[in-house]
């Protein structure tokens, strides 16, 4: 699974990816390198409403409440707060587009996916609730469509091509004066 998180400030992206006897568990600190963990199933044990598991020879006890993004973590002695963003949330804010391109002269991807289709070209006016491009994101197709007059600048992508979360999609020159 993928998530994004922040915490302090901080945001990270995350990979956690399960087998029989393991975790494997990825975390990218912005502007970092990703940091690998290889986490046993033999440590682990569910109680109630939390887990204990050993890690680099360290025991933990973990307690996790919340809901929708905000998340109060207990563990090792003291309270975190972290914002944490799944797939299909993600997904939802990759769909809210008015407020991200109204703010800035781009298009990034809110998630990771792959590019299905480009309407457009550069240089290209287009109207607001115009198509702009198709992007598949857990298993969804979903249309990206201008939220306000402008025109294209330069389209960083094809059809085909994989995206990162963050990734620049589309930028435009200026608004569309018509």
């Amino acid at each position: 699974m993928y998530f994004q998180a922040e915490q302090k400030g901080v945001k990270y992206e995350i990979t956690v990816n399960e087998t029989r006897h393991h975790w494997d568990v990825s975390l990218k600190p912005e502007g970092k390198d990703w940091i690998h963990y290889h986490i046993p199933k033999e440590t682990y044990t569910e109680m109630d409403d939390a887990i204990t598991f050993l890690f680099n020879n360290s025991s933990y006890v973990l307690d996790c409440a919340g809901s929708g993004t905000d998340y109060t973590v207990y563990t090792r002695g003291s309270y975190r707060t972290i914002k944490i963003f799944n797939d299909e949330m993600l997904l939802h804010e990759s769909l809210k587009r008015d407020s991200a391109m109204a703010e800035t002269n781009q298009l990034s991807a809110g998630m990771p996916g792959k590019i299905v289709k480009v309407f457009v070209g550069e240089g290209q006016a287009v109207t607001k609730n115009s198509p702009l491009l198709v992007i598949e994101a857990m298993k969804m197709e979903n249309e990206l469509r201008a939220s306000r007059d402008a025109v294209i600048g330069r389209i960083f992508v094809k059809a085909g091509d994989v995206v990162e979360s963050g990734g620049p999609l589309i930028s435009f020159q200026n608004e569309n004066k018509k």
